[in-house]
């Protein structure tokens, strides 16, 4: 909660984060290999790769970034994941500026969720204070939009299997590339019913 705090405070006075201007034409050239992942649009076919279709294009910047450092330093920095580091090490800074633009500039398809527990609402919405469990909405924002000048990323339509596997990730401390830890501190206090419940809702917002 304290962490929370602080980011939201200093949120006030943030600016759109710095990145160099992407082309998203070129980026679009270069998405080739992308696509067999994440579709050629960004928009994932598999359930356990995202969709990157309309994310922020800082937030696309900063995990490139970061799965190519881990490739880089052996998984010792950055954000280490068995199969996009090695495809990132590859990508000069321009590469990573492109892709960015090109996958924002893109638009979100979503789906309909059948049977979304009603858990997994109230805990995006209001958290649960007993457990001190944070509201997603906090961070995320009702709509699941997120904060391009914070770093909070889009995650409303995600595949629900695809926020399942990173927040079991963050639970472990297996992914820790999240600002100031805020995500794992929210995610080592859920239950797998949470988590569940909360990835089915999330994968449910339009």
């Amino acid at each position: 909660m304290k962490k929370l705090a602080i980011a939201l405070s200093v949120l006030a006075i943030l600016s759109t984060p710095a990145i160099a201007a992407g082309d998203a034409a070129a980026g679009k050239n270069k998405s080739i290999v992308c696509s067999a992942c994440h579709g050629v649009d960004g928009n994932s076919m598999i359930d356990m790769y995202p969709k990157i279709a309309g994310q922020h294009e800082a937030y696309l910047n900063k995990q490139l970034h970061e799965l190519r450092q881990a490739a880089l330093t052996g998984g010792k920095e950055g954000r280490n994941d068995p199969l996009m580091s090695p495809m990132a090490v590859a990508l000069t800074d321009q590469d990573i500026d492109d892709l960015s633009a090109y996958f924002a500039s893109q638009t979100l398809t979503t789906t309909d969720v059948k049977d979304v527990p009603a858990l997994g609402e109230q805990l995006y919405k209001g958290g649960d204070p007993v457990r001190g469990i944070t509201a997603c909405a906090a961070c995320h924002g009702p709509d699941g939009q997120g904060v391009e000048t914070a770093g909070f990323p889009a995650i409303a339509g995600q595949h629900a299997n695809y926020i399942k596997i990173q927040l079991t990730k963050f639970h472990g401390a297996t992914r820790n590339n999240d600002l100031n830890g805020m995500m794992q501190d929210v995610a080592k206090k859920l239950t797998p019913e949470d988590m569940d419940a909360l990835s089915k809702y999330i994968s449910s917002i339009k």
